[in-house]
């Protein structure tokens, strides 16, 4: 039989699920609508049901299921107070899944379980201490020190996207002001160039485009084309980017940083601004200790492979 573990990344919208062998290869994968379980116990059975029917499609042993979801507490296996979810309150996920199917559960947020990915499958097979962000509507974080996911005293660490980079800046979703993620993430990119096509007066393609059809691809492809606005919107949130990083670098010392998700597919046109403005601004001790670079993981599988790689990280190969 054929030893796999299943990984899950629960979305707002969607949940996507697969069946991952140790090499990292996705075997079975499919989804379901998270939207439509509006009460965890529904969609707990929907889960399980789901996980056991990709199971059905081989000769399996299930060695675990990780987890990768908003607002996850590793430390307690719970979800607590995602606003993006319908599930209220403190959610014990973890010890609701054990108690269909006993097998280890291990659940924490999809940006811990994407550096878990680069970590167990990825471009930091061989380093101890890296940091991967997540740039897609907001900007996740996960920190490893010394080989270890950092999860801090309440389970919730690493939340780079909410350190403040502006004081009284832009307002965030939490509820505070200037935080790193409101101008370093696709959102981010978007509200930067709303901001600079009110005060630019040069012509670009963006000013065609409803303000709901602005993307951070759409951005970066009119960037790659020099038009004006787009290029200033690059360059200024590759120099907020930066900005964060090498704070982050004074904190860890990190022998790489990966860029993943949605902001990061627009490649070098942000990778290489943005090592430059590190290498420009970070204290002379770090210089040149530091890689930045796109995820290894494909983007496609990336999410199903984070969280299963928090279970096959516990089992010794």
């Amino acid at each position: 039989m054929k030893e796999i573990v299943a990984g899950v990344d629960i979305g707002g919208t969607n949940t996507v699920y697969g069946l991952v062998d140790r090499t990292g290869n996705v075997v079975a994968e499919s989804s379901l609508r998270t939207t439509d379980y509006p009460e965890i116990g529904d969609f707990v059975t929907a889960l399980v049901s789901a996980v056991s029917k990709l199971m059905s499609s081989g000769e399996y042993k299930l060695l675990g299921i990780g987890i990768g979801a908003p607002n996850a507490n590793y430390h307690k296996g719970t979800i607590e107070l995602a606003p993006n979810l319908a599930w209220k309150g403190i959610v014990p996920l973890a010890g609701l899944i054990k108690k269909k199917i006993d097998v280890p559960v291990i659940v924490t947020n999809d940006a811990n379980a994407a550096a878990m990915g680069e970590m167990i499958f990825g471009g930091a097979k061989n380093m101890k201490d890296f940091i991967v962000l997540t740039l897609g509507t907001g900007l996740g974080s996960g920190i490893v020190i010394n080989g270890q996911m950092v999860y801090g005293h309440t389970g919730f660490a690493g939340e780079l996207g909410h350190t403040t980079i502006v004081q009284g800046g832009r307002a965030c979703g939490c509820g505070r002001k200037g935080c790193f993620e409101t101008y370093a993430s696709a959102s981010g990119l978007v509200r930067t160039v709303l901001m600079l096509l009110s005060e630019m007066r040069e012509k670009s393609i963006l000013r065609d485009l409803p303000p709901s059809g602005l993307t951070a691809k759409k951005i970066a492809e009119a960037a790659m084309n020099n038009d004006p606005v787009a290029l200033k919107a690059m360059d200024y949130t590759a120099e907020k980017l930066a900005f964060g990083i090498y704070n982050a670098i004074g904190f860890s010392s990190p022998e790489a940083v990966f860029l993943f998700g949605g902001l990061a597919q627009a490649g070098e046109m942000l990778l290489e601004p943005v090592r430059k403005y590190v290498e420009m601004n970070v204290q002379p001790i770090f210089r040149g200790t530091v890689k930045i670079l796109p995820s290894g993981i494909p983007e496609s599988n990336a999410a199903v492979m984070g969280a299963a790689a928090l279970i096959w990280n516990e089992i010794p190969a």
